[in-house]
């Protein structure tokens, strides 16, 4: 049955482009996103690699939601999910879902989960930003998969940072809490395990380096037996200097009946090319949030001079608001290091994250950092992504993002600021602006998201206070 809210439905034009049957171009979002360690080109470019598939599927459009699915099988029907019942799902994964303050599926869940749970699965690629419960969605895939008694991994999840597999590994633990025998592994570096041991917990969540060595040189691992394989953030993976040849490689050892499902952010050609290697005969859902999410979020710029002054607005903004927790962004670690040693001076609670942290460091920043042991977290893009802390309720650009070129980085910008505001809250995010370049950079950014971003005057302590009402 197709969900009264699914509308018109969208032809193929001769130059590849989706076109709505009333002639409207269906855009897609082809930013590229770069982390500290990481580079990458930012060329918007069209879906070449969808043109056969869409000729022998049917490819509608939810307009009010500005959802996308494009089905493997044009024959199969069409249908979303408004509640969790409708899924049928094991009574312990309901109980997990109602215990994690779920009532009712987000739009990626709605139309992802029902295509994730079908018989036999069914495998999916998804564009979808953070914030919009996919997490969520392919781990009640991979919950749903798992049979807790047997004690070997089944289901196998990459992500490409240390931070986004333990945030993923603790929704795994949540939701699947009710099933007291089920064990989480986690495939990263410092992880040190006895060579020929065998693992016996059902779900392996790690980056793509560990991962294939516990599967192959390691045997820790029998992918003959993995049933769910989950690729997340792709378009980040495929930006890492060898995690694309990596996945690649962990996808061809496992069986050819194991649900492939990949999520990525964007859309670019370069994903796309990616996502064919790894996934076979995908169905294929889009959902674009970029305007739901800045609506949620205050922009604002300080106008200075130096680095000095930067750190100056920066402590006038901290002394005149009341902030639950703040996220500060640079551009390189150097400045990183030097800031959070300016802060702690001035006797603010400061974190510093960085690349070259090793991993149980890391993760004992973002406990510290989580728990509210530390107010002030200051990192460079290695946590654009994936650190999700509720208390946030401040991202200070103190560097504004750009990309190996020296032109704004659009995605990065959108992934920083959304560390705020999340879930619908309200949220702030200010810009510190220190040449002609940076307001170049940032009118570049108004630009692309069609927002304006206010001037504020941190001298200005009324006006400071009136920004955080």
């Amino acid at each position: 049955m197709v969900s009264n809210s699914w509308a018109q439905a969208v032809l193929l034009s001769h130059d590849g482009h989706f076109v709505s049957d009333k002639g409207a171009v269906v855009k897609t979002n082809t930013n590229a996103e770069k982390t500290d360690e990481e580079e990458k080109g930012n060329t918007a470019q069209s879906l070449p690699s969808l043109t056969r598939t869409a000729s022998r599927a049917k490819y509608l459009v939810d307009n009010t939601n500005q959802v996308e699915v494009l089905q493997r099988d044009p024959n199969s029907p069409l249908y979303s999910v408004k509640s969790f019942e409708e899924l049928r799902l094991k009574p312990q994964l309901l109980q997990g879902v109602y215990a994690m303050g779920f009532n009712r599926p987000s739009k990626i869940q709605e139309n992802a989960l029902p295509l994730m749970l079908a018989e036999p699965p069914q495998n999916l690629i998804a564009q979808s930003q953070s914030g919009t419960g996919k997490t969520a969605a392919f781990v009640l895939a991979m919950l749903s998969q798992v049979e807790p008694a047997n004690k070997y991994p089944q289901c196998l999840c990459l992500s490409p940072t240390y931070e986004l597999a333990l945030q993923t590994g603790k929704v795994i633990e949540q939701m699947g809490k009710f099933y007291p025998e089920l064990k989480l592994a986690y495939a990263v570096r410092g992880n040190k395990l006895e060579r020929g041991q065998k693992i016996s917990e059902q779900i392996v969540i790690g980056t793509p380096g560990t991962v294939l060595d516990w599967c192959s040189k390691l045997k820790f691992i029998d992918p003959k037996k993995i049933k769910v394989f989950v690729l997340d953030e792709a378009d980040v993976m495929i930006a890492t200097q060898g995690h694309q040849d990596q996945s690649i490689r962990i996808q061809r050892m496992l069986p050819r009946n194991c649900q492939m499902l990949l999520f990525s952010a964007t859309f670019e050609d370069s994903v796309w090319k990616f996502a064919q290697k790894v996934v076979p005969d995908p169905n294929i859902i889009k959902l674009k949030r970029e305007e739901e999410t800045l609506d949620t979020i205050k922009q604002y710029y300080v106008l200075c001079s130096s680095r000095d002054e930067k750190f100056q607005a920066l402590c006038n903004l901290y002394g005149a608001i009341t902030i639950a927790q703040a996220m500060i962004f640079c551009h390189t670690r150097k400045t990183a290091s030097w800031l959070a040693a300016e802060l702690s001076k001035e006797g603010h609670q400061v974190a510093l994250l960085s690349g070259e942290m090793m991993v149980e460091q890391r993760a004992a920043v973002i406990e510290r950092f989580r728990e509210g042991k530390e107010k002030v977290l200051v990192t460079t893009n290695v946590c654009a992504r994936g650190i999700d802390v509720e208390q946030v309720s401040v991202v200070i650009n103190f560097d504004l993002p750009v990309d190996k070129d020296g032109n704004p980085d659009n995605e990065t910008y959108l992934h920083r600021i959304g560390r705020t505001g999340r879930f619908g809250k309200r949220g702030l995010a200010v810009n510190m602006v220190d040449s002609k370049h940076s307001m170049n950079i940032l009118n570049r950014i108004q630009e692309h998201f069609n927002k304006k971003i206010e001037r504020l005057d941190t001298d200005d302590l009324d006006e400071i206070e009136k920004i955080a009402n």
